[in-house]
Formats: C-alpha cells, sequence, structure tokens
C-alpha cells in the first residue's frame, strides 16, 4: 500500500490506496447507494478537469464532486441514457447502425442508417433489464490494435475512421456490456440511478425521452417539433451527398485532399435554403417583413444579409436593420430591453410609406447613437428584421400573419463523434462565441465560457418558448466547420489556467473532442461564409 494525499471537497485525507486500481468511487462512501432522488454525486472534477467516478485516483489529488441535479450531472443522465438505448440497440439488433441522436424537444431523435423500422417495445425491454441488473458504467483503454480489432469486429465504421485518423497509442472508452464508445465526457456511475425516461416511436425512428432539469422528477407532455425534425432530415441527407457523417469522416476528407469539395457543397447546399426561404416568401405574396431569429451565435447577421441577397434576385428592394438597433442598455434579450415603442413607430410609418431615419447604437457603450439611415417602402419592399425576440407575436403586435415570414437559424448540428457519442449544439455555438469575442472584444476567455451560461438560461424563456413560430427552419452549422475553429479555439482553451475554477473545466471538456478534428485552414472559408462571422474576414463587413 502506498500513501497518497487527497483534497476531497476542500477537506484533505490521509488515505491508503492502490494506486494500480483504486478509483474515485473508493472515496465516497454511504454516497454511493443514494438514489436517484437523493441527489448522488454522478462524476467529479479531478485537478480541474471533469471525470468518471471510475477514474483512477492520481497522486495528491484535487477532487470536487459533481452531483445530478448539476448542469454537469443532468449532462452525464442523458448522455448515459442514450449509450444505454446504444446498447440495448447491438441486444436487439447486433446486425444494425444505430445513428446517434440530435436534440429535438425534451430528448434525443434517433433512427437506424438504412431506415428499419425499430421494435420500441424490445429495446425498452433490454434497457430495463439492464438497468435492473445494473450492468456497470466503465471506462476502458485499449491499445490502438486492439481498439482497432474490437470495432472492425462490431463494425462500427465511423469509429474506426476515427481510430484510424488519429493513430494514437491508445484509446478510452465507456464500455456497457459490449457496448463500446469513444469517452470524452463522463457517464453515470451507475445504471439504476436512471428512473425518469422513456421512448417512443417518431418519424419512422426512437424518440428517447428525459426530465427537463427544471423538473427531475417527471417527463413533460410531449410537444411536437415538426420543422427542427425537418431539418434534422434535410441534414441527414445533406451528410449523405457530403459523406461526412462523423469527425473520423471529415478528417479523412482532410487527408484525401478533399476538403476543397466539401466546402464547396456544404456552403452550396445552405445557400439554398435561403433561396428556398426567398422563393417561399414570393410564394405567398404580401409579405411586408421578413424576421430573422435565432439563439446567440446562430449567425443571424449573416442569415438576414444572405436572405435579402436572395430577395433582391427575385425583385424584391430588401431593408435591413437588426433589433439591436434598439437596445437601451438594459441587460438580456427580453422586449423589456428595447425601445420597443420607438420600433414600433419606426415600421407603422414605413408601412405607411413614410421616410424613417432608423436608429443604431453603439456595441459597446450602449449609448443611444443616430445616424443618417433614411429608408422608405414602397411595393417591392420588404423589411428583413433580426434578432432574438423576432419570433415574439407581441414584437409588432400591429402586423397580420399574412404580412410577415419569420426565419429560425440556428446550427442545430454537426458530424457526431462516432454512432454512439454526438456533440452538443450549445458547445459548437459557444465555440463560435468564445472565436468571436476574444476577436472582437479583446475579453477573456473566461469570461465568455462564464457568462454562456446566463445567455442559455434566457434563451430559454425568451426564445425557445416561440420557436414553433417560425415559418422555415434553417441549420446555420458548416460539415466542415469544427475543423475551422479548433484553429483558432484550440490556443484560446490552452491559455486558461486551473484556478479559474469551471472555465477551466469546461475548456479542458471542449478540447477535449475538439484534439479529435484535423485543423482546416481558414483561408478555404468563403468570404461569404456564415462562419466569417465569428472567425472574422467576412464580405459583409461583421465585426
Amino acid at each position: 500500500m502506498e500513501k497518497n494525499t487527497i483534497t476531497f471537497n476542500g477537506m484533505p485525507t490521509d488515505t491508503f490506496i492502490e494506486k494500480s486500481s483504486a478509483r474515485i468511487v473508493y472515496l465516497l462512501g454511504k454516497q454511493r447507494k443514494l438514489g436517484y432522488h437523493d441527489n448522488p454525486p454522478v462524476a467529479a472534477v479531478v485537478n480541474g478537469e471533469l471525470k468518471s467516478l471510475q477514474t483512477e485516483i492520481p497522486e495528491n489529488a484535487v477532487i470536487d464532486l459533481v452531483y445530478l441535479n448539476s448542469k454537469e450531472g443532468r449532462t452525464a443522465y442523458r448522455k448515459t441514457l442514450c449509450f444505454l438505448l446504444s446498447y440495448a440497440s447491438t441486444v436487439v439488433y447486433p446486425d444494425r447502425t444505430l445513428l446517434v441522436g440530435h436534440s429535438l424537444g425534451d430528448g434525443y431523435y434517433f433512427s437506424y442508417k438504412n431506415k428499419e423500422k425499430p421494435d420500441i417495445d424490445k429495446l425498452k425491454k433490454v434497457m430495463e433489464k439492464a438497468i435492473e441488473d445494473d450492468l456497470i458504467v466503465d471506462i476502458e483503454t485499449l491499445s490502438a490494435s486492439q481498439a482497432l480489432t474490437y470495432v472492425e469486429k462490431m463494425k462500427l465504421k465511423d469509429t474506426e475512421k476515427l481510430l484510424k485518423t488519429r493513430n494514437d497509442g491508445a484509446y478510452t472508452f465507456n464500455r456497457i456490456g459490449s457496448a463500446l464508445s469513444v469517452s470524452y465526457e463522463p457517464l453515470l456511475p451507475s445504471l439504476k440511478l436512471l428512473e425518469v425516461w422513456d421512448i417512443m416511436e417518431y418519424g419512422g425512428g426512437i424518440l428517447l425521452r428525459y426530465p427537463q432539469s427544471r423538473d427531475t422528477a417527471k417527463i413533460q407532455p410531449f410537444h411536437d417539433n415538426p420543422l427542427l425534425f425537418k431539418v434534422f432530415e434535410e441534414t441527414k441527407e445533406k451528410s449523405k451527398i457530403l459523406d461526412v457523417d462523423s469527425l473520423g469522416a471529415l478528417n479523412m476528407k482532410v487527408t484525401e485532399g478533399k476538403i476543397d469539395e466539401v466546402i464547396v457543397l456544404s456552403e452550396t447546399l445552405q445557400r439554398r435554403r435561403f433561396s428556398k426561404a426567398a422563393e417561399e416568401i414570393k410564394k405567398r405574396g404580401g409579405v411586408k417583413v421578413a424576421f430573422v431569429s435565432g439563439p446567440a451565435c446562430s449567425g443571424k447577421k449573416s442569415s438576414g444579409i444572405k436572405l435579402c441577397a436572395e430577395l433582391k434576385i427575385l425583385g424584391y428592394t430588401p431593408i435591413m436593420f437588426s433589433l439591436d438597433d434598439y437596445r437601451t442598455g438594459q441587460k438580456g434579450v427580453s422586449l423589456e430591453s428595447l425601445d420597443i415603442e420607438l420600433l414600433r413607430q419606426h415600421v407603422s410609418e414605413l408601412m405607411e410609406g413614410k421616410e424613417v431615419e432608423l436608429n443604431g447604437l453603439s456595441q459597446y457603450d450602449a449609448k443611444r447613437l443616430f445616424r443618417v439611415n433614411k429608408a422608405k417602402m414602397d411595393e417591392k419592399t420588404i423589411l428583413v428584421v433580426e434578432g432574438v425576440q423576432t419570433l415574439n407575436e407581441k414584437l409588432l403586435p400591429s402586423l397580420n400573419d399574412d404580412e410577415t415570414f419569420r426565419v429560425f437559424v440556428s446550427a442545430l448540428t454537426q458530424p457526431c463523434i462516432d454512432t454512439m457519442s454526438g456533440i452538443s449544439t450549445r458547445d459548437n455555438r459557444l465555440l463560435r462565441r468564445i472565436v468571436k469575442e476574444c476577436r472582437t472584444k479583446g475579453v477573456t476567455v473566461s469570461s465568455v465560457i462564464e457568462s454562456w451560461e446566463g445567455i442559455e438560461e434566457e434563451e430559454k424563456s425568451q426564445l425557445f418558448p416561440y420557436q414553433n413560430n417560425a415559418d422555415i427552419m434553417i441549420n446555420s452549422a458548416l460539415e466542415y466547420e469544427l475543423g475551422v475553429l479548433s484553429t483558432y479555439a484550440m490556443p484560446l482553451l490552452r491559455s486558461i489556467k486551473p484556478e479559474e475554477g469551471k472555465a477551466y473545466t469546461t475548456a479542458r471538456r471542449l478540447m477535449a473532442f475538439l484534439d479529435l478534428v484535423y485543423p482546416i485552414p481558414s483561408e478555404k472559408v468563403p468570404s461569404d461564409s456564415i462562419l466569417r462571422e465569428f472567425i472574422g474576414g467576412s464580405v459583409y463587413n461583421l465585426t
């Protein structure tokens, strides 16, 4: 036995452990037996990095427990639930490939690669049996040859591509039974903790449902979101054309010298969505105001400009402005943060055919400025208004439905890590924000990360309840963008020090999956790409 000094939740302890086998769960005592409703520990921050409780205890470690009802704990819950479904699928359908899910309401949508219909009852029974038996949720390190042999045997093509493009000496995996997945975030220590969940058939696939973070005791009633589902289906078809549905596949395009083709096709396919939106506006007739909304770092400004270009091709004279032009300096994105009366006055006057001088706002000091920006509408004019609040009917209640067209833009999908592990759309947008804010405002990476949770919380109340008001949804994510963002983000993330607390933990987690993707030179990104809004160099002169 060797003596190891551990700082455990701020309390130093001298503990005798076997370094070769002792794991964090060794330290938990009675807490190991806590159930779902007891808010048990489910992961740990070890020397600033988020780790599984199955992680071996390093020397002189500083360990802080992560509990189930924390943000990180709920993420671990959802990811473990997804992994359990993947395990069940290997049992019920060993010859099928289950594609990793995308967020859809309070759940994740999964489907089979060849669109085979799932037997929900069989899958659910296997999942319930695994929970009842409390199958071990483990982490395992395999040599490169062992890992390749295994993924080839299990026909995990996406994982195989990833490993072959990484060429590391060893790989760490999450494991439940025969199911194996590349590990970059911790899972729950026990399947027994998966008490509140359900699966249902949806859209020819599987909807795996879980409780919302604000009410963990039950699953909320299902609310369909056909527009979002349609985007996911379109994205799948897009991925088939590009052949980059996983990070391994994207890496192979880089090594094979085919990334230029991926970039061209990705940009072209995205441009078609804006073209279709403009065509739909023309088809409807009578539309006077097109709203462009979306969460932070979705690319709303670039999207609005792209929509304007497509409308101009169809013979319209678009006038674009942002709700940011009407901000009062009050923090947040609620209607109360806008000079709502002035906005309504301007739109009303424009609709009456009057000439209006639009307002601008200083981005940095929140003082109202007045600039010469006169506008006047005629029968060919369409106002394009960009902003988070534009899906809210209370913004401009005087407008009739037939006079408006609403576009929801967000970075909704990315290539998955493998068939069992996806990449959060929120992480994608956070990376965009880190790159943009550090470039344009000179702020610290830590401050961007620390503010992100507050932004997300506000969007839950001010944006997402209204997303079904949209007439069309457009995915602003580009299949190749992680490779570009990584070249900017990795140095910034590496600059965060362990003493910066949660920001350091988040940075290490982001770096874990960014490290899996090959860098792609920014020079290859077209000047009119939405991605340019974040990395700079946009032809639209966006800051």
